[in-house]
């Protein structure tokens, strides 16, 4: 292992572990034990998901109790902007351009977490029996501490994000959610194993729980490892050019185009409403919040939907049929049968979107149908298809990357110099 790919996992693990202290550092000013109480009670409803997705820092009340999903949020915000206004879309592909849109997502981000944090300092304030419930300090004081604890929480995690993706190994933001998810792993079992020794789970429960997980995981690797491959033939005046060079021969293109981002775009949107929501006392607002809770089937039919969108989408941002079709008129290279430059294009739009279709079904089915299964078994949201679909796509892609940078190790030694 080189010593570049040795030092980016480095940087990967100690700024994923600084993730992790982090959600051991409470808010000041909260009774936690109120709070833990609190969480026991609401472990399978939309506060549990969301305290899934924070790595258990909600339920300790920490300052990223609100996670990395503010910046998410307000990137969905961005992405969709810039697909609808083409000067917003245009600033993104100037280098620039793109600093500034990095920008407005950090200050919006900063405006989305304020709002949140405002949100759940107040619905503290309606937990437990005492009258400021788990609030310790005045409410005014409280408030100005939790929208600034947080908001620095939040905005740490995206400069953990950005300096993974940037320093370390992988997407950044997709292995923060994906160390939170893996860290609750351990005490989900655990919870497990106690339900089973106290007699409220059947141990044929946990036998079914482990099957679909299985089944889950074994579908996920099969439709991540799928993809079209569409030939590509070359010149002869091409290919004598590039005798000394290694040409590709196929485009590869993935059933899912998207990845993970689809069900964390789907998860986030539905997130930010419930942290509101929860937050106030009247019964109709609590009664839409109960209605989005997660086992219901408003919450699962938007999720399904969601996703559906999100996965179209992001396919059309990150797989760009124009540009390829390009690179290869440039390189003498083309498509048996299809005519190089317009067609070119269509034809790899028409594969993609064929493929999104199935992709988008399979990633709305895995984030959907084993969550409603094991909700109903009374299962942790840990063992659904929304976690392990995460867990098991970041991995997959963080194998990847890992093994792209040993190839790139390969051919930047000094005995391959001058091949």
């Amino acid at each position: 292992m080189g010593s570049t790919l040795t030092q980016k996992i480095l940087v990967t693990l100690g700024f994923l572990f600084a993730y992790r202290v982090l959600a051991y550092i409470p808010v000041p000013g909260v009774d936690l034990d109120v709070i833990k109480q609190f969480f026991d009670q609401n472990s399978n409803n939309a506060l549990g998901l969301a305290n899934m997705f924070s790595g258990n820092a909600i339920s300790r009340l920490s300052i990223i109790s609100l996670g990395i999903m503010p910046y998410i949020t307000a990137s969905i915000v961005m992405e969709l902007l810039a697909a609808t206004f083409p000067a917003l879309g245009q600033m993104k592909k100037e280098r620039d351009g793109m600093q500034k849109y990095m920008q407005i997502i950090r200050y919006f981000t900063i405006f989305i977490t304020v709002v949140q944090a405002i949100g759940v300092a107040v619905g503290l304030q309606h937990m437990g029996s005492g009258p400021q419930g788990a609030v310790l300090i005045d409410m005014t004081s409280f408030i100005t501490l939790a929208v600034f604890s947080m908001l620095t929480g939040t905005m740490l995690l995206m400069w953990f994000g950005e300096q993974i993706t940037q320093r370390g190994i992988g997407n950044g933001i997709s292995l923060i959610i994906f160390a939170g998810i893996v860290s609750g792993i351990p005490s989900a079992i655990g919870k497990t194993i106690s339900q089973v020794n106290s007699g409220t789970m059947d141990f044929s429960v946990v036998i079914g729980i482990f099957i679909i997980m299985v089944l889950t995981i074994l579908t996920i690797i099969y439709v991540e490892l799928g993809e079209r491959r569409v030939p590509i033939s070359y010149s002869r005046k091409t290919l004598m050019q590039q005798k000394s060079k290694k040409i590709m021969n196929y485009i590869p293109i993935r059933v899912n185009i998207s990845g993970v981002i689809p069900p964390i775009f789907a998860s986030a949107i539905l997130m930010f409403p419930l942290t509101i929501l929860k937050s106030s006392t009247n019964p109709t607002i609590l009664a839409i919040g109960d209605a989005l809770a997660p086992g219901g089937l408003l919450y699962n039919l938007l999720m399904f939907l969601l996703v559906i969108f999100f996965a179209f989408f992001y396919a059309s941002i990150q797989f760009n049929a124009k540009d390829i079709a390009d690179n290869l008129k440039k390189q003498g290279g083309f498509i048996p049968g299809v005519r190089p430059g317009e067609q070119t294009k269509e034809f790899l739009n028409d594969v993609a979107s064929k493929l999104t279709v199935w992709g988008s079904l399979y990633l709305a089915i895995i984030s959907t149908i084993p969550f409603i299964v094991i909700n109903q078994l009374g299962a942790s949201f840990y063992f659904g298809g929304t976690a392990v679909l995460i867990i098991v796509q970041v991995a997959l892609d963080t194998m990847r990357k890992i093994e792209a940078q040993k190839v790139m190790g390969q051919y930047q030694t000094p005995g391959n110099i001058g091949l």
